[in-house]
């Protein structure tokens, strides 16, 4: 069995902004029950890593690295979740902000980040033999196992993986960085190494250096090796096509649960789906709408653009005034978007609650009673929201892409198939359309939307069948 160090610049339960934050924590533990020795680097951020795991921190060992001719204090934390040991990098002067990203020195931030962990690996005596990065932020740590350190003898035996959670964030930074940061030449500074339009790209070189490539769904990875999805780097992905494998995430099936989830007012399951009426009621009373038998559609999802909320705008403009639904949308984003919600909130009372705050429990309230979930995203490497809603027989009304369109089986009137709604043509007036296609089913055909409900419901999303997947990889990397 593969030894594996898995290195991310956030991670549940300590810190996360999305995704990766949820993966680099059920990935390794997942990984850890299949009887992986994965262990897990990330920052340490003093001011926001939480209180309650404090006591189980404690300091391992401290060492100092090169950074661009100077020498920078590195310290090592440690703890243990589960199964699963945690490093934390500790240093004051790169991570004691109070925030994890958008930092004017976010190179110099994370350069530092991925050099401490190469060379921590021989300080705590833990040569794994496969070193999984994850996203910009460690990258470019497959560039420096083949440049800065490549003449230690036990790292030639690394192999390394990439996992893209989002090509839209890259690590783009001066050519400089090579000299003030890594103090490396110039040898990979081209177009099969780490160049990009004359800056370095930290994304690309993991591309290019690392020896297994893998997005968090297959569909996510083909549709990054085009000029639509590939942020510029679709040339450079069917160049390494290759070695390009997607995995679609999965969900931590014990914590959403609609038989155990205690944000619900009533339990249910797939057998008896009745309890889901009284988690209905109690969102519609939960958010200030009538209690009344109509189709609830439910939002969960940053206000952006690339998540579909403006498109999502002006299909409601048009279909509200006449269709006789509930909306609830729950969020924080750009201005813009939060106007536009709170406008429908207003000229559509009694049929839209728009919340522009988070609140993870009103969060659960919608997965488990609305009768719909809208995720129309522009782009969507793996998504999770659609995952969760289907656990709860909250049907997914999603845009066929990336991993919505992996986890998401389309309505087939002719053979009843199906776990969602799905559209193809991203225009208001195409979401519109099967917005109302949903509501009417749902009003006028109940037996063929309980039997949706109940196909979404047995889904299997558990992380299990992800972590097999990397598992194989990895055992293929270690051959």
């Amino acid at each position: 069995m593969p030894k594996v160090l898995f290195a991310a610049a956030e991670g549940a339960p300590f810190y996360k902004t999305g995704g990766l934050g949820d993966v680099a924590y059920a990935l390794p533990q997942a990984l850890s029950k299949l009887g992986v020795d994965i262990r897990v680097v990330l920052p340490y951020y003093p001011k926001l890593f939480p209180a309650r795991y404090l006591k189980a921190l404690r300091p391992l060992t401290q060492f100092s690295l090169n950074f661009g001719g100077h020498e920078k204090y590195v310290g090592v934390r440690t703890l243990t979740l589960g199964a699963v040991t945690y490093y934390l990098i500790d240093n004051e002067e790169f991570f004691g902000r109070d925030g994890l990203y958008g930092y004017w020195d976010d190179g110099g931030r994370f350069g530092f980040f991925q050099m401490a962990i190469i060379e921590m690996m021989q300080v705590i005596d833990f040569i794994p033999d496969v070193l999984h990065v994850n996203d910009w932020h460690t990258a470019f740590i497959p560039v420096l196992l083949h440049d800065k350190y490549a003449w230690i003898t036990p790292y030639q035996q690394i192999r390394t993986q990439l996992t893209i959670h989002n090509l839209q964030f890259q690590g783009w930074f001066p050519e400089s960085v090579l000299d003030t940061v890594f103090g490396i030449g110039r040898q990979f500074f081209n177009d099969d190494g780490f160049a990009q339009d004359g800056q370095v790209n930290f994304m690309k070189g993991g591309i290019n250096f690392a020896d297994l490539v893998s997005t968090v769904s297959p569909s996510y990875a083909q549709e990054i090796q085009t000029p639509e999805f590939g942020e510029h780097l679709d040339g450079t992905l069917r160049r390494q096509a290759h070695k390009l494998v997607g995995i679609l995430n999965g969900i931590d099936t014990t914590l959403y649960d609609p038989e155990t989830d205690t944000h619900l007012a009533a339990p249910f399951d797939a057998r008896d789906l009745s309890g889901k009426a009284q988690d209905k009621a109690a969102l519609q009373q939960a958010v200030g709408l009538p209690k009344r038998a109509v189709p609830v559609f439910g939002i969960v999802s940053r206000l952006t653009q690339q998540k579909g909320m403006g498109m999502l705008v002006s299909a409601l403009e048009r279909i509200l005034p006449g269709a006789d639904i509930q909306v609830v949308m729950l969020g924080t984003g750009d201005a813009d978007l939060e106007a536009g919600f709170a406008h429908l909130h207003e000229r559509f009372a009694g049929k839209v609650a728009a919340i522009t705050r988070f609140d993870e429990g009103l969060a659960q309230q919608i997965y488990g009673g609305a009768d719909f979930f809208v995720m129309p995203s522009a782009f969507e490497p793996s998504g999770l929201a659609q995952m969760m809603a289907m656990r709860y027989g909250t049907l997914p009304i999603v845009h066929e892409t990336g991993g919505l369109r992996d986890s998401v089986q389309p309505y087939d009137a002719t053979t009843g198939a199906g776990t969602g709604f799905t559209f193809w043509d991203f225009t208001p007036q195409v979401l519109a359309d099967t917005l109302m296609r949903a509501a009417l089913i749902a009003q006028n055909e109940p037996q063929v939307y309980q039997a949706l409900q109940q196909h979404a419901m047995a889904q299997d999303f558990a992380w299990t069948n992800a972590a097999k997947r990397y598992l194989d990889g990895y055992q293929r990397l270690h051959a």
